[in-house]
């Protein structure tokens, strides 16, 4: 028996989990093409096993299973720079964010007088299909 099968069934689930993250609105849609379009390359791999040896007779690597390892690490370091660039983003967003509630206070106590002003906050109630993302609890998106 081969792993063909194994794969394809992986995938198969992975593509169910996905679905399953993405209607919970856990996962957004741009990170679910990625991962989607990394089950149907399984698939298709598995699908036709030929193809993984004539890929790798082309690329000059001397077994399917290193051009697969190459492939995977490399699909996995474009995941990470893409993780670290949208990481760099919001913390330049968060930094923006605090420097503008500083400047916010600032401008209060100068009009309060020194004076604390207590601000009510009111509070977001989360349905159970939301997330703890602040803009889904202020219904934003």
């Amino acid at each position: 028996m081969t792993g063909y099968p194994f794969a394809l069934v992986l995938s198969a689930l992975l593509v169910l989990l996905l679905l399953h993250l993405l209607r919970r609105r856990r996962l957004r849609e741009k990170y679910v093409a990625l991962w989607f379009g990394l089950a149907i390359a399984v698939v298709v791999l598995a699908a036709f096993p030929s193809l993984t040896f004539r890929l790798a007779a082309l690329v000059g690597v001397a077994t399917p299973v290193n051009l697969l390892v190459v492939l995977a690490l490399a699909v996995l370091l474009g995941i990470c720079v893409q993780l670290g660039s949208e990481l760099s983003g919001l913390e330049d967003r968060a930094r923006t964010l605090a420097e503008e509630v500083a400047i916010l206070r600032h401008d209060v106590e100068r009009l309060t007088g020194g004076r604390p002003h207590p601000v009510e906050v009111p509070q977001a109630s989360l349905t159970p299909d939301q997330d703890e993302d602040p803009a889904s609890a202020l219904g934003e998106r």
